[in-house]
């Protein structure tokens, strides 16, 4: 019988293949959120241009409250289609985070004042 040390230090060419579990369902989440953050600088920039009027859901919140709940949705899609397309795949996570970084700075990028003046 194996002791805990020996569990510990034999390679894993002494058993039998390890076989890692899939991470593409949490791929899909990772980027699902980065395309949310994105939706939401985009929905943001496209109201200060004067191109897109989100109605206001909630009336003492005003607009932002329907800019956000657009994003949620969008978010909400993104991360089913990629969930049900990458579930059982094996995704890059290094590709992936590069993705979102980019995404998310754009998103944040999307809500600075400042940004909205050089734009327009």
């Amino acid at each position: 019988m194996p002791t805990i040390k020996q569990e510990f230090t034999t390679s894993s060419t002494d058993r039998e293949a390890v076989t890692g579990s899939p991470n593409g369902a949490a791929m899909a989440a990772f980027l699902g959120a980065g395309i949310g953050a994105f939706a939401v600088g985009l929905f943001v920039l496209l109201n200060e241009l004067g191109l897109f009027t989100a109605p206001a859901l909630y009336p003492p919140a005003g607009g932002v409250s329907g800019r956000t709940t657009f994003a949620m949705v969008v978010w909400l899609v993104a991360w089913g289609v990629l969930h049900a397309r990458w579930r059982d795949r094996e995704v890059a996570p290094g590709r992936v985070a590069v993705v979102i970084a980019v995404l998310t700075a754009l998103g944040i990028l999307g809500t600075l004042p400042p940004f909205w003046g050089v734009v327009s």
